[in-house]
């Protein structure tokens, strides 16, 4: 059943930028008006003054960590301790430092000495205790709860009173991880999204139990970084995770279903997405989004399928269903279940786009009356700038409003009077 209170929540939060609310505004204007705004402080952060950052420590040696660790010791000019179980694997994360700034180096994005200051910024230990001396400290380890739980239990004693710990959880609960660490109130979500350098967003994950200067720290910490952060709350998969998992389950739900796979994967083509969703699923990992769904698939069972075909290929270790040039993989559509008499007729791509574009609808309207964001515009800006979705369509709910997705699942637009769905 679907709450009462989603339709009334999706207009009232279609306030924002002046372009959400001017008729005859164009869904690419609304946009451009959305990412010109210098946002010194995301809606909804606190007032309270930030704590200073002087020293960063990274938990973790993998290719997020290593990737966290330059762009601290880059944007900020502190000193960074990145910290793993062995001294290989720190030394691998100090090695791939090394060969990044080598690179800019070559293609002139960076002087040699400036290279060679920065690499001096960032060193590596397998010794925990120096963490002691760090304003703040993020995980970066693997995507478990029970892993991340152990860590951050390990790690909190070894940290100073106003030292600020972080998660770079990219859809667990971070009010979960807290549980049973002494001081839960500076535990929070800092999702980067990979490539970290490259893409600008960063969701705040904010607990019941932070206290204002951790949430300020963080949105301080995200503007020094360059980077355009949205305070979400603490559901499932966040914001860009949560919308494009439903996109995916719903998308794999057809092939599954018996659609053929290259004709569902371009059924968004005409939408102008970066790429399709199986490229995209491509880069992700088999593996990593059949734990992203299975996560999302606890938290709301009715509306996150699990592909079997997802778990075939993920078993099979094959790197998607497409090739790198984007062609079907033989072995992936081997793994697909057999054709069922009892299935309903195959769906045409306008059936698919339809039917992914509903239960985007329905899970964002979901999400505004969760107050997961403040609005549809933070919505908009996440999918913008953490996912790319193109910015002539205005992100994400001018789009759903246009398609008429909005209307067909809420009776309303997520912009009424804004003359996107005209």
């Amino acid at each position: 059943m679907v709450p009462d209170n989603v339709v009334e929540t999706a207009s009232l939060a279609g306030a924002g930028p002046a372009a959400s609310q001017a008729p005859g505004k164009s869904a690419g204007a609304y946009a451009a008006a959305l990412l010109a705004i210098e946002r010194q402080r995301p809606p909804g952060a606190p007032g309270a003054d930030p704590r200073p950052v002087r020293s960063v420590g990274v938990i973790g040696a993998g290719l997020m960590a290593s990737q966290l660790a330059l762009v601290f010791a880059k944007q900020l000019g502190v000193p960074v301790l990145i910290t793993d179980l062995s001294q290989a694997k720190v030394d691998g994360a100090l090695a791939w430092v090394a060969a990044h700034l080598d690179k800019l180096v070559r293609r002139g994005q960076l002087s040699e000495t400036a290279a060679r200051e920065l690499g001096n910024l960032v060193r590596g230990t397998v010794d925990k205790n120096e963490y002691r001396n760090c304003d703040v400290v993020i995980e970066a380890v693997f995507e478990e709860l029970s892993v991340k739980r152990a860590v951050l239990a390990e790690i909190e004693p070894l940290l100073r009173a106003d030292a600020l710990l972080l998660t770079n959880t990219s859809s667990l609960s971070v009010t979960a991880m807290g549980r049973g660490l002494a001081h839960p109130e500076r535990l929070v979500g800092l999702h980067f999204f990979n490539p970290v350098a490259v893409l600008p967003l960063v969701e705040i994950i904010r607990t019941e139990n932070n206290d204002d200067a951790s949430v300020a720290t963080a949105c301080s910490l995200a503007r020094l970084l360059g980077k355009t952060a949205v305070l979400v709350t603490d559901t499932p998969g966040f914001v860009v995770n949560r919308i494009l998992t439903r996109l995916f389950c719903e998308l794999l739900q057809v092939i599954d279903d018996g659609a053929d796979i290259e004709l569902a994967d371009h059924a968004l083509d005409p939408l102008g997405l970066p790429m399709t969703p199986l490229t995209l699923l491509g880069f992700i990992g088999p593996a990593v989004q059949l734990h992203i769904c299975q996560t999302m698939h606890a938290a709301y069972p009715d509306r996150f399928y699990v592909s079997t075909s997802l778990a075939a290929i993920a078993d099979a270790r094959l790197r998607g269903y497409l090739d790198k040039p984007g062609t079907v993989l033989p072995e992936a559509a081997a793994l697909l279940p057999a054709a069922d008499g009892g299935n309903p007729p195959v769906p045409d791509t306008d059936a698919i786009q339809a039917r992914i574009l509903d239960a985007l609808a329905e899970e964002v309207g979901l999400m505004l009356a969760e107050k997961v964001v403040a609005g549809p515009a933070e919505v908009d800006l996440c999918m913008l700038l953490g996912a790319n979705f193109p910015q002539h369509q205005g992100g994400l709910t001018p789009l759903l409003d246009l398609s008429g997705a909005s209307r067909r699942v809420w009776g309303t637009e997520f912009h009424p009077g804004s003359g996107f769905a005209e």
